[in-house]
């Protein structure tokens, strides 16, 4: 009886913090970050305010829901990999999957890129990503989590995203840009025709 009450209320916590996130999404791609307040959001999730500030801490945080999961599901591309997969492959095809879907001209995308605070926010828990996927990398390859290989590849790993989100293909660029990071700069054809003889002369 106990396990069936703890389970209905999480279900409706669940249900509630969803209501928020999504009514938060819809007015400000509608009207604009700065121009929608947080009890406007209650309201249309027809909630109260401090009901919303016991799932959200702040405003930002209503934009982020997901935050936390996209968070774990990097980690876990590392500790969950393939055996014999490395961890760089493993990060490849993760974003490839999660991340290179994310277009530019998506509206949360570009609700987060048009509003200052929100790309402020962003940048802010993608570097908090960058900690905890450093120590996930270090874990894995027994690196110390603040050697130069682990905290490069992570930070690079974590801005591929944006790079490929503005291309025409943003699964193949993804994939070009971590084949960059396993081979180098010198595998490049441009390097490769800068190294050419009479380049330099």
């Amino acid at each position: 009886m106990v396990e069936t009450t703890t389970g209905r209320r999480e279900r409706k916590k669940a249900r509630t913090r969803q209501a928020l996130a999504d009514a938060a999404l819809r007015l400000f791609t509608e009207r604009g970050f700065d121009h929608v307040g947080v009890r406007e959001v209650a309201e249309a999730a027809d909630v109260s305010l401090s009901t919303l500030f016991k799932h959200f801490p702040n405003k930002e945080a209503l934009v982020f829901d997901l935050d936390a999961d996209i968070e774990s599901a990097l980690v876990a591309a590392v500790r969950d990999r393939a055996p014999g997969q490395s961890v760089l492959h493993a990060l490849r095809d993760h974003m490839v999957h999660t991340r290179a879907a994310v277009r530019a001209d998506d509206p949360f995308f570009v609700l987060v890129e048009s509003t200052p605070a929100l790309r402020d926010h962003a940048r802010l828990m993608w570097s908090r990503h960058e900690k905890t996927l450093a120590a996930a990398l270090a874990d894995a390859t027994g690196l110390a989590p603040d050697s130069p290989a682990v905290t490069g590849l992570a930070r690079f790993a974590l801005e591929a995203p944006s790079i490929a989100s503005a291309s025409d293909d943003p699964a193949r660029t993804m994939r070009e840009l971590f084949t960059l990071l396993e081979h180098g700069w010198a595998t490049t054809p441009l390097a490769q025709q800068e190294g050419s003889p009479g380049q330099d002369g």
